[in-house]
Order: structure tokens, then C-alpha cells, then sequence
């Protein structure tokens, strides 16, 4: 039987944002229609009104364009980060299809920087959702980029990115992990925690500076843990060249918010042609977790594989 959406009549607020929610299965997915576009919400049926986005209405920086607004949730854009093109304002009216198993939102066209951007939602054979990254090439020209899928996460939890050894050559004398470090992190800031097999990023709302890293994760997928709850992106790593040094995952966070952002390969888009990055998004009741990789394996892991 084939699983459908049901949309609700009455408009919700999310963070002062109208927000239609949609119920997939067994989670709930609450898309603005006045901004975007974006996820604002994402919860489980079991726990309907445990958000895991953190929403930041007033948050944001000014640009040449006007002030752009982070918003929260869940969101699209294009890698290498680039000022202003990352931060074009995404502040009007969304499109919203829906059809029997798909919600598709679609951004209005980014004139200045060539691209439109969609993104759709629909059920995983295997369990939880796929989200369906699109940009599209809609100047005259080629363009070089890479999807990029950030999400603003509930704060006060951490991250999860994992990192596991595996051998380039027989006796292991190559070099087979990296991780990407931003100009503003610093080490041995205490939210970072470094193991054999993952690293942890917490979210602290008293942090004085931002920190962001990044690696190429290995397998693939990347975590966030909140009261109790993991929330789980899945990807499939291609082939090709990867942002900011060979990075599928980065997470940034500051006092505001933490972000969990996943990312594909760089390539060059000829006029209208497309490029697409698929997450699969789960969610785990998994109780009490720490940062450890004792915790990571035991309670988690083997949920995910």
C-alpha cells in the first residue's frame, strides 16, 4: 500500500512563519509558505509537538540585497560559500505540490546568481523519508557547485560525524581521514571531542565564538542528539571533487543554533541542467547518550545499519 499525505486545513505557526504540515508515515513535516524554500518543522507522530529544527525568526546578518534572516530549519544551498550569493534573500511565497507520495517545494528563481532550487519530500522504501535536493541552472551560461542541505537543530544536544579507518593501501602508510577547519575554530574549544571513530560537536548557548568542521564521513550518514532523540541524515557518497578541501559533511554552531549540513559532489551545470542530492532522514528513540564512541555503538549504530 502505497503511503500518502495528509495535508492539514488549518495553517500552523511555526516561529511566527504560516506552515502547512504534512504526515508521512510515521513523521510530521511543517513547510512554510511564506519563505523558502524550507522544513521548519520535523517531529515523529510519537512525539508531534517535539520539533527537532530550532527556529530563529530574528536571527541574521545584512547584506548588499537587504538583511537575511537564518529562519531555522532546514534549508538549501549552493557550496562554495560565497557572500552575497549564499545569503540571497529567500523571503517570499513558496509553491507547494503535492501529488500521492511527494511534497515538492519549490524556491523562486535566484536571478542574479543563475539557479532555482527545490526541494521534495517523500516516503523511503526502507523506513523514514527521503529529501530530494534540486538546483537548477537557469542562466546562459555553465556554473560550477555542489548541493548543500543545512539544518538548524534544536539547540543544546551534539552532533555526531562519523569517521572510521579504513585502509587506502595494504600497509596502511597513506593517510585515509582529514577534517576541514574553519579560520574562527579553535581546537580545543571544549564542544569538540575527538575519537578514534566520530566527532562530537555540542551545542552550547553560552559559547563565546562559532565553530565549524568538517570531514568526509565514513560511512555515510551524520547524527544530532537532543532530550533523548537522535535525528539521522543518510546520503550516498559519489564520485567526484568536494567542497572546502573534500568535505560531505561540515556542522557549524555558535550560541544561536548548531547546523548539520551534508553535502554532494562539485559539478558544472550547463543551462537548464540539474544537479541533486538526496538525504534520508530517521528519528531514533534512543533515551539517554553521551558523546563517547562506547555510547555511539552501543545504542546507536546498530539502529542505523
Amino acid at each position: 500500500m502505497s503511503k500518502v499525505f495528509r495535508l492539514k486545513v488549518e495553517e500552523k505557526e511555526v516561529g511566527g512563519f504560516k506552515t502547512k504540515l504534512f504526515f508521512l508515515d510515521k513523521f510530521i513535516i511543517g513547510i512554510p509558505t511564506e519563505i523558502g524554500p524550507r522544513i521548519l518543522y520535523f517531529a515523529s507522530t510519537e512525539k508531534p509537538e517535539f520539533n527537532l529544527f530550532g527556529v530563529l525568526p530574528d536571527v541574521g546578518m545584512q547584506t548588499s540585497e537587504g538583511f537575511w534572516r537564518v529562519y531555522g530549519g532546514h534549508r538549501l544551498w549552493s557550496s562554495p560559500e560565497a557572500k552575497p550569493r549564499s545569503y540571497s534573500l529567500d523571503n517570499k511565497p513558496v509553491k507547494i505540490e503535492t501529488d500521492k507520495e511527494t511534497v515538492t517545494v519549490h524556491g523562486n528563481p535566484e536571478t542574479a546568481n543563475s539557479v532555482q532550487k527545490t526541494i521534495s519530500i517523500r516516503p523511503h522504501p526502507k523506513g523514514g523519508i527521503q529529501v530530494i535536493h534540486t538546483i537548477r541552472n537557469i542562466g546562459r551560461w555553465p556554473i560550477t557547485l555542489a548541493c548543500w542541505a543545512l539544518s538548524v537543530m534544536k539547540p543544546k544536544g551534539f552532533a555526531i560525524i562519523p569517521i572510521r579507518s579504513s585502509k587506502v593501501d595494504e600497509e596502511g602508510l597513506l593517510p585515509d581521514r582529514h577534517i576541514t577547519i574553519w579560520p574562527y575554530t579553535d581546537l580545543s574549544d571544549k564542544r569538540l571531542t575527538f575519537t578514534n571513530d566520530f566527532i562530537f560537536i555540542g551545542q552550547d548557548p553560552e559559547a563565546g565564538s562559532p565553530v565549524k568542521i568538517g570531514t568526509m564521513a565514513n560511512p555515510s550518514w551524520t547524527a544530532y542528539w537532543v532530550e533523548g532523540v537522535a535525528f539521522v541524515k543518510g546520503f550516498q557518497k559519489k564520485e567526484g571533487e568536494y567542497p572546502d578541501f573534500g568535505c560531505n559533511v561540515e556542522v557549524y554552531t555558535n550560541a544561536n543554533m548548531l547546523e548539520l549540513e551534508t553535502l554532494g559532489p562539485l559539478q558544472t551545470l550547463e543551462p537548464n541542467d540539474t544537479i541533486r542530492h538526496t538525504e534520508i532522514w530517521r528519528i531514533f528513540d534512543v533515551g539517554e547518550l553521551t558523546p563517547t564512541s562506547e555510547k555511539i555503538k552501543g545504542n546507536l549504530e546498530p539502529l542505523i545499519d
